[in-house]
This record gives C-alpha cells, sequence and structure tokens, in this order.
C-alpha cells in the first residue's frame, strides 16, 4: 500500500542526521516515525535511511533531504561528512517514486517565510522594504548562507557557499588569527572559525598567546574528549566561575559571525532582514550583548547607516530546516499529482 500524503524528510548534517516521516495533514510537529542519528555512524545515506524506514514500516514513497554540502543537479558531496548524497540513485535504491535533495541552508531559507514571531529573537528592529532580498547564515557543524529573493509572485530560495571565502579579521584584537593559521593550514576560510568547527581553533588561538591561562583541569577533560566545541561552549556558559578562555572564545566567535553577517547583507543587498540560524547562535543568547552584536554587524565605514536598518533576528526554532524541507517537499509533491 502507497501513501500518496506521506513525506520522508531529513536534516543530514556533518555530526547529526534527523528524519522523520511525516504526512501534510498533520505537519512536522506530528511525526508518523522520527529518529535522531549520530551521521558519523553509518557508512553512507542510503544505509541509514534504510535501517530507519525498516523501523518505520510506513507506506512512504517520497522523500525530501536537506544535506550539509552544495547540491549541484540532485548530487551533493558533504562538506564535513565523508557520504556523497545523489536523489537519483537513492530513489532507485530504495524503490521511491521521487527523492529531492537540497542545501541545508537553502532548507533554511524556505522557512523564512512561514516562521512565527515565536520562532525568531530579535536583535535589530530595523526597517524592511517590501519585497527586499532576506539572508541566512548559519553557524553549525559548518557555517551555511543562503539567501532569498522576490521573484514577484513569492520569495525564491538561493544556496551559497558564502562560508566558504576568505576570512578577514573584523577587530585589531583579532588581527593575528590569519598567521596563526596560516602556520597550519594552505586557506583561512570564515568557516574555520565561525562554526562548531572552528570554536576549537579559536581557543587554541587564545590559549596559545597565554599558555599560563588554561586550566589544568579544564585542559584534560579536553583531552580525554573527541569533540572539543561543547565542552567549550558550556565552560563558557557557566555563571559560576565561568572559564575565562572560553569565554574569550565566545566573544570573538559572536564578533566574526556579526561581521560576517554584515558582509553576507552587503553582498546580496539583503535590506529584507538577516537571519541568525544554526545550532550554536541559540545557546549562546544568555552571553549575546545585542547592541554590541548590531555595533558589530553595522561596521562598514560609509555603509553603517544602510545596514543600521536591516532587520537582524535569530532563529530560535530548532526545527526551522525540517521546516523548510518538508515545505518544499510537499510543494514538489503537489506539482507532481
Amino acid at each position: 500500500m502507497q501513501n500518496s500524503d506521506l513525506l520522508l524528510i531529513g536534516d543530514i548534517g556533518g555530526t547529526k542526521t534527523d528524519v522523520l516521516v511525516v504526512s501534510m495533514s498533520g505537519g512536522i510537529t506530528q511525526p508518523l516515525a522520527r529518529a535522531h542519528l549520530k551521521s558519523a555512524e553509518y557508512p553512507d545515506l542510503k544505509t541509514l535511511l534504510s535501517e530507519f524506514l525498516a523501523t518505520a514500516g510506513l507506506p512512504v514513497m517520497r522523500a525530501c533531504l536537506a544535506v550539509a554540502g552544495p547540491v549541484i543537479n540532485g548530487r551533493a558531496q558533504l562538506t564535513n561528512l565523508p557520504w556523497e548524497v545523489d536523489g537519483a540513485a537513492l530513489c532507485a535504491e530504495l524503490a521511491f517514486t521521487s527523492v529531492d535533495v537540497l542545501n541545508d541552508l537553502a532548507a533554511i531559507a524556505h522557512a523564512i517565510p512561514v516562521l512565527q514571531a515565536a520562532d525568531l529573537k530579535i536583535l535589530n528592529t530595523g526597517h524592511a522594504p517590501d519585497t527586499a532580498t532576506k539572508a541566512v547564515i548559519a553557524p553549525g557543524t559548518g557555517l551555511g548562507e543562503a539567501f532569498l529573493v522576490w521573484d514577484g509572485g513569492h520569495y525564491r530560495p538561493q544556496p551559497s557557499e558564502g562560508g566558504h571565502t576568505d576570512f578577514a579579521p573584523p577587530t585589531a584584537a583579532l588581527a593575528d588569527l590569519i598567521p596563526y593559521l596560516w602556520r597550519r593550514y594552505d586557506h583561512v576560510s570564515y568557516e574555520m572559525v565561525c562554526s562548531g568547527i572552528g570554536i576549537p581553533r579559536l581557543y587554541e588561538f587564545f590559549r596559545d598567546q597565554d599558555p599560563a591561562r588554561e586550566d589544568p583541569e579544564f585542559a584534560a577533560a579536553l583531552a580525554a574528549s573527541a569533540d572539543h566545541t561543547p565542552l567549550i561552549l558550556n565552560a563558557a556558559l557557566r555563571t559560576d566561575a565561568p572559564c575565562p578562555i572560553c569565554r574569550a572564545v565566545v566573544d570573538a566567535f559572536l564578533t566574526i559571525l556579526a561581521a560576517e553577517a554584515g558582509n553576507l547583507a552587503l553582498k546580496v543587498f539583503a535590506l529584507g532582514g538577516i537571519y541568525i540560524a544554526g545550532g550554536i547562535p541559540p545557546r549562546l543568547l544568555p552571553l549575546l550583548d545585542e547592541r554590541r552584536f548590531v555595533d558589530a554587524f553595522c561596521a562598514k565605514g560609509r555603509f553603517a547607516k544602510l545596514l543600521s536598518q536591516i532587520p537582524v533576528q535569530v532563529v530560535v526554532n530548532p526545527a526551522a530546516t525540517l521546516m523548510g524541507t518538508a515545505t518544499y517537499g510537499w510543494a514538489r509533491m503537489q506539482h507532481d499529482l
């Protein structure tokens, strides 16, 4: 038995994968089956999906998958995971009717028009002209970017790989980051310092400036952990005796994020608003000084006044990627039916 109302959606990331079976009537808030999986525990996406579908036992025949990497002709090589995702191949291997693949930031962009006030935290109110371009920047495992342009009837999301452009220090205090990282890497991008994989690099930078500042107990905890990022963020967020180096890391991270959000706004003329998504920014809201963030966002010389008029909001709904994936998938289903 087949059910044309069912859709398999997935948020395929470098660290974790979230997969759901949803119906158009119930939406993603009432999934018929769901799993949160560690991506690295599977050799490929086909194995992961096959296991999930066998457990779900539902007659789903269509899928829409958001992946963390550039998508060209329905195929993607994930940026931070050694998986190649091929929509046509998955469709044949899983005996599906269709499998759509889209970039994860494009998926978030599809969610932007349907987000509600409760899904957003306003950092700068601004004044957005009707139908102006909007943009999304999302630090998670990596750094994703996308934008939405008005086509005369609705907003059309466009993917981007802007997170891999050359990093430029936004302050004199961070100027030494470039030579520090150049000693290790042949290319220093924004993703290398403004993402989950970049946070440990920022920690090493601040630690190496004054090794005596590092707490031996925290150093031991880092040495014993395979993933340093959660430890660093948790230590920075402690209200009782936060780690000074970790606080410096978060301050630098937020300054870099604000500066690159301003860069993105200028590049695509995103007068309609900047949406800061991804898994990390909502966690850091307790340490985010809104005025300081907006000042860093606007610090573009003669264009500071223009940027001050752009709305800036944090997407606090953790299901935004899945919302956008479902929105796109259902539109594709209705087009095909």
